[in-house]
C-alpha cells in the first residue's frame, strides 16, 4: 500500500512539471519625453508602430483606462483577432494589458517609461503562461524584441500634440 502523502508529493512534481512560463524584457533609450512616450503608448487607435498588431477596434482618441477591453488584429502571415484588456494604468510610468487568444495561453504585457539621466528608457515585457506557449513563444519572438525600439522610434518622429 502507498502511503497517501506520497501520492499528493507526485502529483504535484506533475503539476509542477507540465506548467509553463516565458518572461523576457527588451528595452530602450529614447530622446522623446516622457509625456510623447506615453501619448504614443496609450493611443490605442494608432499602433502603426507596433509589430505585432495591424489594428484595433479602439475610437480614435480613446485612451487606455483600467477594465478596457477591446479587439485586435495581429500582424502575421494568417490575422488572428485578439481580445486586450487593459489590467493596470499609472500615468506617465506603467500600462499592463492582458491578451486573450487561445485557450491554453495566458500573455500579459507591461510597457514601462521612465526619465533617465541618458534619457527615456521604456521596458516592454512579454510573459507567456501556458502549454501553449513555447510555440506562439517561437512564432512572436523576433517581432516581440523590436517592440520598445519601434515605439522609441515612433515616438521621436512625431511632435506632442496635446
Amino acid at each position: 500500500m502507498i502511503p497517501n502523502f506520497f501520492s499528493k508529493s507526485v502529483r504535484k512534481r506533475v503539476q509542477k512539471k507540465y506548467r509553463v512560463s516565458l518572461a523576457r524584457t527588451y528595452k530602450a533609450l529614447s530622446s522623446a519625453s516622457v509625456d510623447a512616450l506615453w501619448q504614443k503608448m496609450t493611443d490605442l487607435a494608432d499602433v502603426s508602430w507596433h509589430p505585432l498588431l495591424a489594428s484595433t477596434n479602439v475610437p480614435k482618441g480613446l485612451v487606455a483606462k483600467p477594465g478596457l477591453i477591446y479587439q485586435a488584429i495581429t500582424r502575421s502571415i494568417l490575422p488572428i483577432p485578439i481580445q486586450i484588456f487593459v489590467e493596470q494604468v499609472r500615468p506617465r510610468e506603467l500600462l499592463s494589458v492582458r491578451i486573450i487568444t487561445l485557450p491554453g495561453l495566458e500573455e500579459r504585457v507591461t510597457y514601462k517609461v521612465e526619465s533617465t539621466v541618458c534619457g527615456t528608457q521604456i521596458s516592454y515585457s512579454v510573459t507567456l503562461r501556458g502549454w501553449l506557449s513555447p510555440l506562439i513563444w517561437s512564432l512572436i519572438r523576433s517581432s516581440a524584441a523590436r517592440v520598445a525600439a519601434q515605439l522609441a522610434d515612433a515616438a521621436e518622429e512625431k511632435p506632442l500634440l496635446r
